[in-house]
């Protein structure tokens, strides 16, 4: 049975996340913390938007750069660096969180559905890996990541398919 469209919630609350070269829009509900970053773990072999894996809350999380990932940047600044831990959707019991790196803190904000916009034409956007779209929200640009996408190439990459 379908809700009825007056039932569906407004507004989102979400956090604007500054990245390497940009920012990312994510729902709050997704996001688990947001901690100092430490060196983390190497994953040996991985490529360079897999950053390692870092200890949180007795969890090995996984720590990816979507900025390299997508391309918009080459490097990860250490500078103010932080991690978003992320709740995976997936539901897979071997990557119930993953982590983005981040710079600083991120700003919450409340997303109307009539102030995310689309950022340019379609004919225009290029494809990366990792963002869904570039949206503009009142004055920000940002990327939606594509969270499901980026669990995918976590699991294929590190070898952590669901049993």
């Amino acid at each position: 049975m379908n809700a009825p469209m007056e039932n569906l919630p407004q507004d989102i609350r979400a956090l604007m996340v500054t990245v390497a070269s940009g920012r990312v829009l994510v729902p709050n509900a997704l996001v688990s913390e947001i901690i100092t970053a430490a060196a983390p773990e190497p994953v040996p072999g991985a490529p360079a938007w897999i950053r390692g894996r870092v200890n949180w809350r007795g969890w090995r999380v996984p720590l990816f750069s979507l900025s390299i990932l997508a391309g918009i940047a080459d490097a990860e600044s250490p500078l103010n660096a932080k991690v978003t831990v992320l709740k995976a959707l997936g539901g897979n019991p071997r990557l119930p969180f993953m982590a983005m790196t981040c710079v600083g803190f991120p700003r919450l904000t409340t997303v109307a559905s009539n102030e995310l916009l689309p950022a340019g034409d379609a004919a225009s956007s290029v494809e990366r890996p990792g963002v869904l779209m570039d949206v503009l929200l009142r004055e920000d640009r940002a990327m939606l990541p594509d969270l499901p996408a980026i669990q995918r190439l976590i699991e294929e990459t590190m070898d952590l398919r669901a049993a």
